[in-house]
């Protein structure tokens, strides 16, 4: 991406869970684009682009959205762009039996409540400029659940969904537009885990660990998870003026997985 293309200079931005995956490509073509970006995660990285803002907080809890939103708010002055990146499962597999309320608790916490807390403290500020851009990352899965090991993943991505609709319509009308981007399988440092750990259970090479994944997704029509500069790209489209007419309405990015209109 060049800023020839996308434009962001000046332009402050917050990135959730910013230092792998999804959320290290979104927080790079930000910065290419010339914004300034501050991100959190539990973890910090080994490297971050030069200039990137960054504070460890536990972007689950209540506590730690908190601390991270007063700390873009003290760095940047204001926030021009949010993108909620923070999601995830560590559910066990075996349906729905094996999800206790603890589990349930932790899956929406992480992949709901992180962006509703953030949006509360973050949002305000862009109603009152009367400008503004939140995109929430969802997930294929709140249409393609997968029962063996999902199903409070999907369902949290469900209502992030639902939410994110519903918060487009209160302040598209005021200034603030409200986006989602809904990846499939994207190859990121864990699903590259998880296709070698199938492959060695199977005892194949990498790329028949991904066939097994995909096999499992009802087959990818594209033939290949995508990548995150992909979907990293779409989101800094997304957030730019270009796209300035866009609002409360979702993009797959799926390889062709969904396999429904």
């Amino acid at each position: 991406m060049s800023a020839g293309w996308i434009d962001l200079t000046a332009q402050r931005a917050v990135v959730t869970g910013g230092t792998k995956g999804v959320g290290a490509a979104v927080v790079a073509a930000l910065v290419a684009a010339g914004a300034v970006v501050a991100t959190g995660a539990r973890s910090a990285p080994d490297v971050l682009p030069e200039g990137v803002l960054f504070r460890k907080a536990d972007l689950i809890s209540a506590e730690g959205c908190a601390e991270f939103a007063s700390f873009a708010l003290s760095e940047l002055g204001a926030v021009d762009i949010l993108v909620n990146v923070v999601g995830g499962s560590n559910a066990p597999g075996g349906g729905y039996r094996a999800l206790d309320d603890e589990i349930w608790a932790r899956e929406i916490d992480q992949n709901l409540m992180s962006a509703v807390r953030l949006d509360r403290a973050l949002v305000p500020g862009m109603v009152e400029r009367g400008s503004g851009v939140v995109v929430h990352v969802t997930s294929i899965q709140h249409e393609l659940p997968l029962p063996e090991s999902t199903i409070a993943y999907a369902a949290a991505k469900g209502a992030l969904t639902t939410y994110s609709k519903a918060l487009s319509k209160e302040v598209t009308p005021k200034g603030v537009r409200v986006v989602r981007v809904s990846p499939g399988w994207v190859e990121t440092e864990a699903s590259v885990r998880l296709a070698e750990r199938l492959a060695d259970q199977a005892g194949t090479d990498y790329e028949g660990g991904k066939r097994i994944i995909m096999q499992g997704l009802g087959g990818i029509p594209l033939g290949r998870p995508a990548k995150p500069q992909e979907v990293a790209d779409l989101v800094a489209f997304l957030v730019s003026p270009r796209a300035a007419s866009i609002t409360g309405t979702e993009y797959v990015i799926d390889g062709g997985t969904v396999p429904t209109v």
